[in-house]
């Protein structure tokens, strides 16, 4: 059975739309006796390990259908990795980020995500900023921006701290920029 209710937060039987129409956020809030909650994303600088674990997202990018790969990291150590490859599986979610979670919950439970960190070539689109958002990864690092990317390929313009914000029941650490010029590179 699906737990419909696992994501929204609500308690079963309540209709989330209709108390939130009736009451508002804060109301709904003092109603089970909390405050609102409020999305904390971070932005912070490169870490000394930080171009090591993003050279290996460039190497698997180097492999995709599109320049685009991703490594996650866990305690100091690589736990999974994926490149895009929507064209060979004919999958338009099969970006670098997806494919190296899918990958990561192939062998391990999903709530090994939580804390971990993941490194992409590429900053995420609103799909994949999502599945990290909702996978609990505690720091996600970029390589090349959308703004820059946009100069390459076509672009949701939409920055992920933006959505990290619009997302209350997490917090994440970004960095941003990590070896940019090479992963702008590989788009010939």
């Amino acid at each position: 059975m699906i737990d419909k209710h696992r994501h929204c937060g609500c308690a079963p039987g309540l209709n989330r739309r209709a108390a939130l129409a009736g009451m508002g956020c804060a109301g709904l809030a003092s109603a089970f006796g909390t405050a609102p909650a409020s999305a904390r994303a971070t932005v912070s600088r490169p870490r000394a390990a930080d171009e090591s674990f993003m050279r290996l997202a460039l190497a698997e990018a180097a492999k995709g259908d599109f320049p685009f790969g991703a490594v996650i990291v866990r305690a100091g150590k690589i736990a999974a990795a994926g490149r895009n490859s929507g064209i060979r599986t004919n999958d338009p979610t099969a970006h670098g980020e997806m494919v190296a979670i899918r990958n990561f919950c192939a062998s391990r439970p999903a709530a090994e995500l939580k804390g971990a960190t993941i490194y992409t070539t590429g900053e995420p689109c609103p799909m994949c900023m999502g599945a990290i958002l909702w996978s609990g990864f505690g720091r996600l690092v970029y390589a090349a921006s959308i703004e820059q990317l946009s100069t390459r390929i076509g672009q949701i313009m939409t920055p992920s701290k933006s959505l990290a914000e619009a997302a209350p029941f997490e917090t994440i650490d970004i960095t941003g920029g990590v070896l940019a010029a090479e992963a702008l590179a590989l788009f010939k």
